[in-house]
């Protein structure tokens, strides 16, 4: 099914935003510092690397993701539209509605998520208050990959990754209900992770025993796939087996944070990995890094909200969506796919 997007939403991409989201060019603003646990962190950080505010004034940033085009995008739940930045231009408004296109006022965080652009440039979102995942074709149409399971609307489609098959994977916690868990109008009695055949559209319910997935990325090689679980009762980053036909075996867990000494605001959010494996996890205080042997490398240390990251530019800057505003660090390391 296809739906296209109205003149005004065409030109909102346009529409500048008032100053209230400061591009931060004019005075370098850092966020936080860089904790360094293990020497092979020196590998992938530079020593004089630091995260840098480039936009502020938003209420809840989420899903960034690079397009080709040569700028960023981000979600900015609360507020129904994605933002975009761009060097030398700042951030202006990309896209409203972005996540609810119902008629009704509603409270809570109706808009998109997590956005990808999967190999041929195109932004694949998952929306919050429309409960589906879309994209947006080259022509400005958007089409719903998915919005059900055995005729049944999903809770509120959060993060996704996008397979080298082309199959979308995702999550799909309650979080963009108005009440959440209890809302009247959920309709899955669980909280699952999905695929979406590229092939054919057919979702495949992959798991359903995760109290909260949010987060998900694949390892290098495909085989494994990475999903946080942000449910503070039992903080993890589980992996799972990646079989022959896209689904999964039995799962074990990657990373406990309740093992770790890390402790500050927010938990297992989303997910990164860059060409030598290593994960850029959003957890408790900031971006961790993450060895592929479960190493915890060190940390980008926000002390604040953090909820996802993405690489961009060169594939050596990442991109970080904290609480109310965005950052980005220069690394020595190269993101996967670029």
């Amino acid at each position: 099914m296809k739906l296209l997007l109205t003149a005004s939403l065409t030109a909102a991409i346009v529409v500048v935003l008032s100053l209230s989201y400061s591009s931060a060019q004019e005075q370098k603003k850092v966020i936080g510092n860089i904790e360094r646990f293990d020497l092979r962190l020196d590998k992938l950080v530079p020593k004089d690397s630091q995260v840098e505010e480039i936009g502020n004034g938003f209420v809840w940033c989420e899903g960034p993701a690079w397009m080709k085009d040569g700028f960023l995008v981000f979600s900015d739940i609360p507020n129904n539209r994605i933002m975009k930045w761009k060097k030398g231009e700042g951030v202006t408004e990309f896209l409203k509605p972005a996540g609810y296109t119902g008629k009704e006022p509603r409270g809570g965080e109706p808009g998109s998520n997590g956005l990808m652009v999967d190999s041929q440039g195109r932004l694949v979102l998952c929306e919050h208050g429309d409960r589906r995942v879309t994209r947006i074709e080259k022509n400005g149409q958007k089409t719903v990959l998915a919005d059900h399971y055995m005729g049944k609307r999903f809770n509120s489609p959060n993060d996704l990754t996008i397979h080298s098959s082309g199959d979308v994977y995702f999550t799909d916690p309650p979080y963009g209900l108005v009440k959440n868990w209890d809302d009247p109008a959920r309709e899955l009695d669980f909280c699952g992770v999905f695929r979406i055949s590229a092939k054919d559209g057919n979702v495949t319910l992959l798991n359903k025993e995760l109290t909260k997935p949010n987060g998900i990325v694949f390892s290098l090689d495909e085989k494994t796939l990475y999903v946080a679980v942000s449910d503070p009762m039992n903080p993890v980053i589980m992996s799972y087996p990646v079989k022959a036909d896209g689904t999964l075996d039995s799962g074990k867990v990657f990373i406990d944070y309740n093992k770790t000494q890390l402790k500050g605001p927010g938990g297992p959010d989303g997910l990164k990995l860059d060409k030598q494996g290593n994960l850029f996890a959003a957890g408790p205080g900031g971006i961790v890094v993450i060895a592929p042997d479960a190493t915890i490398l060190g940390r980008f240390h926000t002390d604040d909200n953090t909820a996802n990251c993405a690489f961009g530019e060169d594939g050596q800057t990442l991109f970080i969506a904290i609480n109310h505003r965005v950052g980005r660090i220069r690394l020595s390391t190269t993101g996967k796919g670029f």
